[in-house]
């Protein structure tokens, strides 16, 4: 799983991807977590599974989500409060319920079969 962080300028997009990563590493989980910023969206979104968006920047959901739909990559908001998610956990609670019901794109279970 490939979480895209993003914000501004990529300075608190840094933060939540490391603790997020963290998370996902102590729950056993292969899941890697890079920062970005709107500048870099679209050279960074076609490696992506899921993109996180920075509070500041959810006026810019519908524009990030028609780029992410066309890749099939999946797109939340993070809630204003997300920077005192100092463990990762909450943020990772929301990878996890935005993804639910998706494919995962780790599984070599064939669904066509």
């Amino acid at each position: 799983m490939r979480i895209l962080v993003i914000c501004g300028a990529g300075a608190s997009s840094t933060f939540v991807a490391q603790r997020v990563r963290r998370a996902a590493h102590e729950h056993g989980l292969p899941y890697s977590a890079v920062a970005g910023t709107t500048g870099s969206l679209a050279i960074d979104l076609d490696s992506a599974d899921i993109v996180l968006v920075g509070p500041h920047l959810a006026a810019e959901r519908d524009r990030i989500e028609r780029s992410a739909a066309a890749l099939d990559v999946a797109v939340a908001v993070l809630p204003e409060d997300i920077f005192s998610d100092l463990t990762g956990e909450r943020t990772l609670d929301l990878v996890r319920a935005t993804l639910a019901g998706r494919p995962d794109p780790l599984s070599t279970t064939d669904t066509n079969a």
